[in-house]
C-alpha cells in the first residue's frame, strides 16, 4: 500500500496473480437484494403505471407530483434553457454536439444485396429503430455529454422518437441537461429516474411511451433492471462503474497521469484507476503528485474512496508486458501515455476506447472528441463495443429465389433437412425442386 492507501504492485511479485483478482473483484451489482428491488418495481410499474412512478418519484428523489403529467418536461422548457446557457457554455455544447455528429456519420451503412449467379438476390436492409429511450443519470453528477452521445447516433441512425428520462432530486432541473436535450433533438423528456424509469421505458404507462431500446449509464438499480428486462426490450449494455487504465512510460508527464486517474475515480466510489508503468521512478512521481493534488479536488472524498477501494499502481517489466496485462483486464478507457502509442496500439485487443500519446486525455473524449464515451465495462470489452448508429439499426436478411435458383438449393436442403428428421421442411424445399 501507498501512503494514501493506494495499491502498489508488482507483476514480479509471488502473489502478484491473487492480488491483481483482488483488485479487480467488485461488488456484484446483481446480489439477491438489488435484483429484487429491480424486479419488484419493475412489476409494480407494469401494473400501476403513473401512479407506481409518481410514487417511487416521491419515494427516491423527494419529488411529491399531484400526476405523471408534472414528470415530463416541456419542448418549449427545454429549448428556453438552451437559449438561456452563457454564451460560451452554449457553444462548447455546439463543438462537441458538432464534433460527435461528424464522427458517429462515419458510421452509416447501408442495406446490401448480390446475385448469386443463378438469379437470385440474397442481401440484408437496414432499417432504424423506431423509438428509444435515454436514460441520463442525475444522481451525485450531471450528464449533458450522454444526451448527445445517445441521441444523436440514433438521429443519425434515423430513429423515429427519442424519449429521455432524467432523475431531478426535490424537482430540480439540471439547465445543462435540458439544454443539452433541445441540442440533440430529444422529442420528449420526463423527470424520473432508477429502475422505475427503465421499467416505464419498457412497457409504457399511461404518459411515458412504450420504447423500443434503452440505452444510457445508471446506478446499481438502472443495472439491474436493465439486466431484468432484456429480452423484453432493446439494452444497449448492462454497464458497470467507470475505469481507466494507463500505460505510461518516463516522458509522461506526473501530474497529468494523476490528474487523469483522478479524471475516473471522481465519477464515483466504485470507480476503478490502474497505472501501468514498467518505470519505478515515474510510479513514484505520480504518487507524489496524487498526493500534492488530491487536497485541491473538489470531489477528494470520492476520489479518495475510489483509490482506496479500486485503484492500483503497477509495475511491469516492460511495455509489452503492460498491453498483456491491460488486455486481461479488458478496461473502459486505455490510455497509452508513451512516446510512441502506435508500436502498442496493434498488440490491444480489449479496450472500450484507445486514447494515443501523452496529449490524449480520455476526459477528452468523454466530452467532445467525438467518439462515443459509451463504453463496455468490467472487461465486457473483450465481447463488445461502443455505443453508435449501429446500435440503433435493425439488420433484416432478404432472399429471393429465382427458379433456377431453387432449383439450385432444393436439392441441398432437402438432404439436409431429411437428415436432421425435419421432414416438412424437406418437402418444402424439394417442393421448388420440380418444374
Amino acid at each position: 500500500m501507498s501512503k494514501n492507501g493506494l495499491r502498489r504492485l508488482d507483476t514480479k511479485a509471488a502473489d502478484f496473480d491473487v492480488a491483481l483478482e483482488s483488485l479487480l473483484r467488485r461488488d456484484d451489482p446483481f446480489d439477491s437484494t438489488v435484483l429484487q428491488i429491480a424486479k419488484d418495481i419493475i412489476a409494480d410499474v407494469r401494473d400501476r403505471g403513473d401512479a407506481a412512478l409518481c410514487e417511487y418519484t416521491a419515494r427516491f428523489d423527494d419529488f411529491k407530483v399531484s400526476d405523471a403529467a408534472t414528470l415530463e418536461i416541456s419542448s418549449s422548457a427545454r429549448e428556453a434553457a438552451f437559449q438561456n446557457l452563457p454564451s460560451s457554455l452554449r457553444q462548447s455544447l455546439e463543438a462537441a454536439a458538432k464534433r460527435i455528429q461528424d464522427f458517429h456519420e462515419r458510421q452509416k451503412a447501408s442495406s446490401w444485396e448480390y446475385d448469386d449467379g443463378c438469379g437470385s438476390r440474397l442481401g440484408q436492409r437496414l432499417t432504424p429503430l423506431e423509438r428509444i429511450g435515454v436514460y441520463v443519470p442525475g444522481g451525485k453528477a450531471a450528464y449533458p455529454s450522454t444526451i448527445l452521445m445517445s441521441a444523436i447516433p440514433a438521429r443519425i441512425a434515423g430513429v423515429t422518437e427519442i424519449v429521455m428520462v432524467v432523475p431531478t432530486p426535490r424537482g430540480e432541473d439540471n439547465n445543462l441537461v435540458l439544454a443539452a436535450s433541445h441540442l440533440a433533438q430529444v422529442d420528449r423528456a420526463f423527470r424520473i429516474g432508477g429502475a422505475q424509469a427503465v421499467a416505464a421505458l419498457a412497457v409504457g404507462t399511461e404518459t411515458v411511451p412504450r420504447v423500443d431500446k434503452i440505452v444510457g449509464p445508471g446506478n446499481a438499480y438502472v443495472a439491474a433492471a436493465k439486466k431484468a428486462l432484456f429480452g423484453e426490450v432493446g439494452i444497449d449494455m448492462v454497464a458497470g462503474p467507470s475505469e481507466v487504465v494507463i500505460i505510461a512510460d518516463p516522458g509522461a508527464d506526473p501530474k497529468w497521469l494523476a490528474m487523469d486517474l483522478f479524471a475516473q475515480a471522481e465519477h464515483d466510489e466504485n470507480a476503478q484507476s490502474i497505472l501501468l508503468s514498467p518505470d519505478a521512478q515515474l510510479i513514484n512521481q505520480v504518487e507524489t503528485a496524487m498526493q500534492q493534488l488530491l487536497p485541491q479536488m473538489e470531489r477528494r472524498q470520492i476520489i479518495e474512496s475510489s483509490l482506496s477501494q479500486h485503484g492500483a499502481l503497477i509495475k511491469v517489466e516492460s511495455m509489452a508486458a503492460a498491453v498483456d496485462l491491460s488486455n486481461r483486464i479488458a478496461p473502459e478507457h486505455l490510455q497509452l501515455m508513451v512516446e510512441d502509442p502506435e508500436s502498442l496500439l496493434d498488440q490491444v485487443r480489449h479496450a472500450g476506447a484507445i486514447f494515443c500519446g501523452y496529449w490524449s486525455a480520455a476526459a477528452l473524449g468523454d466530452y467532445c472528441a467525438g467518439p462515443n464515451h459509451v463504453l463496455p465495462t468490467a472487461g465486457t470489452a473483450r465481447f463488445s463495443s461502443p455505443l453508435g448508429v449501429y446500435d440503433f439499426q435493425k439488420r433484416t436478411n432478404v432472399i429471393w429465389c429465382s427458379p433456377l435458383g431453387a432449383a439450385a438449393l432444393s436439392s441441398v436442403a432437402s438432404n439436409l433437412a431429411e437428415h436432421e428428421g425435419l421432414f416438412a421442411h424437406a418437402r418444402s424445399a424439394a417442393y421448388r425442386g420440380r418444374r
